[in-house]
């Protein structure tokens, strides 16, 4: 049996299991290591070498792919888009160039199209495929310090930061971290904190106050699509308005939940979204492709192109400076895999109803869920599910970090821990596509059983 049918039969096995196995890994990082430390002197068959891999990591994986892994907000992998991403490996295009590799650059080209057309967003915006949300929020934010600098009649590519006009960023103050990591990358610092809601919403009274404390300075301001505990959407039309009125760039970080306006039962939670400057998601978020798969999304996308563009002799562009972009023109990155291939298939495979219904399933999934756990004794629900997003708490932190230890001990669920409003939680996404109510009343009843031996 060759390499390529060891990889195959044995991701076939690990894909079957998902059901059945225990979400926690059985092994130790430090065993692992041991086991996977022996460099021989000579050549292995590369069938072996697989087989050897799979047979040793195995013990050490996590059941990510299980419709009852609720931890932090990571999606299962929908089989269309894990072919194409096999596919991808297989076909080993470097997609920078639209003139080297013309089928996976127009693959990404028009997977770029259908996510603009699925989300509202300005047929003209520029859309790179970058690693996640981190590398999508520094790509809109990259652009955003380029086109702020320079409504101030500052150069940035030429004289970069030193003695540039100060800038300021104003962030609402439940912002994921990701906002402040993009931030220290690109040497914009620590943000200013705007005062948020009891659900984690930026507070538009207080977005003003900041503005007007900002002064005469160049300003960004970053909003949120799902808050990270509370699954809460930023109040779009009248902050955005706000902050352009006082010539700001708007960021959106829509990491999971910017897919509601795919849905048109849920589109109502990012009205307004589409007047946004910039904005981040990720694909192997809600959409379920396989890792690593960001979107960062520029409706000026001028100002993305001059932040991110290269050229250089020995490239072979296919565009020029009036044309639309190359990949390598709108992401980060020289070389990079074809990510956006994986997008294209799940979109042709799901279509646009079926997207729809994909958010929807989770949202209705999330809700049966705090429903079912808020029902049981002892147990709060803390936020309103206005979409995937669930926490919930005992009586006292005590009680909650004992609750959460029984549930990722179980084997059955994998719900993470976390602090929110100061309080312990326990904290539910659901981002799998392979979700359904089975699993939802099995996750119910693991935590029933929880409650009780607490």
């Amino acid at each position: 049996m060759d390499a390529l049918e060891i990889a195959s039969q044995r991701a076939r096995e690990w894909l079957a299991q998902r059901n059945t196995r225990p979400i926690p890994p059985r092994a130790s990082f430090d065993s692992l290591t041991a086991a996977f430390a022996d460099l021989p002197a000579g050549p292995t068959d590369p069938a072996t070498v697989l087989d050897l891999l799979a047979e040793t990591a195995e013990p050490g994986l996590m059941g990510m792919n299980s419709g009852r892994f609720y931890g932090w907000v990571i999606g299962g992998v929908h089989p269309a888009a894990l072919g194409a991403d096999w596919l991808t490996s297989a076909w080993d295009q470097n997609t920078a160039l639209r003139a080297v590799t013309p089928a996976t650059a127009a693959l990404e080209a028009v997977a770029g199209d259908w996510l603009l057309d699925l989300l509202g967003l300005p047929s003209r915006s520029a859309v790179g495929f970058v690693t996640g949300a981190t590398m999508a929020n520094f790509t809109g934010l990259a652009a955003g310090r380029h086109q702020v600098l320079a409504d101030r009649g500052w150069d940035l590519a030429a004289d970069g930061l030193i003695g540039a006009p100060p800038l300021r960023v104003l962030v609402g103050a439940e912002r994921h971290d990701t906002i402040d990591l993009a931030l220290r990358y690109l040497g914009l610092g620590r943000p200013t904190a705007v005062a948020a809601d009891e659900q984690g919403r930026i507070r538009v009274d207080a977005l003003t106050e900041a503005l007007d404390r900002a002064g005469d300075r160049p300003v960004i301001v970053c909003l949120q699509a799902g808050n990270l505990h509370s699954g809460a959407f930023d109040d779009f039309g009248p902050a955005i308005e706000l902050a352009h009125s006082r010539g700001a760039w708007v960021h959106v970080d829509g990491a999971f939940g910017l897919w509601a306006a795919a849905s048109p039962a849920l589109r109502h939670l990012t009205a307004g979204v589409a007047a946004a400057d910039s904005l981040a998601t990720d694909a192997h978020k809600t959409l379920n492709v396989p890792y690593d798969c960001g979107v960062a999304i520029v409706t000026r996308p001028e100002a993305l192109r001059t932040a991110m563009g290269v050229r250089a002799a020995y490239m072979i562009n296919a565009a020029d400076a009036a044309g639309p972009p190359d990949p390598v023109e709108v992401t980060p990155e020289f070389s990079r895999r074809a990510r956006g291939v994986p997008v294209w298939a799940v979109l042709r495979s799901l279509g646009r109803d079926g997207v729809a219904e994909l958010v929807d399933g989770l949202v209705a999934n999330a809700r049966a869920l705090a429903e079912g756990i808020g029902a049981l004794p002892g147990v709060e629900i803390l936020n309103d599910v206005a979409f995937t997003q669930v926490c919930f708490a005992m009586a006292d932190d005590d009680a909650t970090h004992a609750l959460t230890d029984q549930l990722v001990t179980s084997g059955t669920v994998w719900m993470s821990g976390s602090r929110w409003r100061g309080r312990a939680v326990t904290r539910i996404s659901v981002s799998n596509w392979a979700t359904n109510a089975d699993d939802v009343a099995a996750s119910i009843e693991t935590v029933r059983a929880a409650v009780q031996g607490t």
